[in-house]
This record gives structure tokens, sequence and C-alpha cells, in this order.
């Protein structure tokens, strides 16, 4: 599906933030971009319920896993980058000289195309604030 020409106004999306760019967001069609991704934490975040009362529930889900591993799928993701060509390309062929087939180098090649997608719609005038922080906020 080509992503949608129209202003997306008043509407949520739920999932990978590569897919919705991918799908939904047309090319420089967004004026503000903030992204405070994973860190590679090495940490699960959870989701907590509360009681109707408003009283913390013993219920809770992961929301997301923060820990990277080079392996199958992170090893894809990296060839898939690589395969557009172009600087970006050359950028990760620069970490895997320098990184190996480690966990950061997983951790860049799930970042990279995220990047790639959001510099793809992000309006010439327009603004992108990334938090890269490694102190997790408690």
């Amino acid at each position: 599906m080509a992503p949608q020409q129209n202003p997306i106004l008043n509407q949520l999306f739920y999932g990978d933030n590569l897919a919705v760019l991918r799908d939904h967001i047309a090319d420089q069609s967004v004026d503000l971009i903030y992204l405070d991704p994973p860190f590679n934490s090495r940490q699960d975040y959870n989701v907590l319920f509360a009681e109707k009362d408003g009283a913390r529930s013993a219920s809770q889900i992961t929301a997301f896993k923060d820990t990277w591993e080079w392996n199958e799928e992170s090893s894809l993701a990296y060839e898939q980058v690589v395969e557009q060509g172009g600087r970006v390309a050359e950028v990760m062929r620069a970490f895997r000289t320098l990184l190996g087939g480690t966990d950061m180098l997983a951790y860049l090649a799930m970042m990279a195309p995220r990047l790639v997608e959001l510099r793809r719609v992000l309006k010439e005038s327009g603004s992108i604030y990334l938090r890269c922080d490694p102190v997790i906020p408690i």
C-alpha cells in the first residue's frame, strides 16, 4: 500500500513505527518529529494496570523489551539497509567493521531504517528532535 497523500489529522496509529511510516505517511508531510527511542537498556518495560478505585494492580503486561541481539532478524535488517545504498549504507558498513556482529550493531540496524523513514516524511521546513540520552528516567 502506498502512503496516503492527504494529511492525516486526529488519527492514532498503534504498532511498529517503521510499518506505520512506510504504509501511512506521505513524503514531506510532517512538520515536527519527536523520537524517544529505546536505548538498549537491557530491560523490559511493562504496562501497569490500576484497579477501579485507582489502586495499583498486580496485573501487568510487557510493553516492550529494550534488549537487542545480533541474530538472523537483526542481520536481515542490516542487509536491507545496506542494499538501499547511499550514505546510510556506507555508515552501517563502517559500523559493522568497527563493531562486528554485536548487540550494538543490532540496535543500530533497527534504528537506521526508522531514521531514514522519519527523514523521508519530514518537510524541508520541519524539525526533528531525537532524544539520545543514556539516562533512563525513573
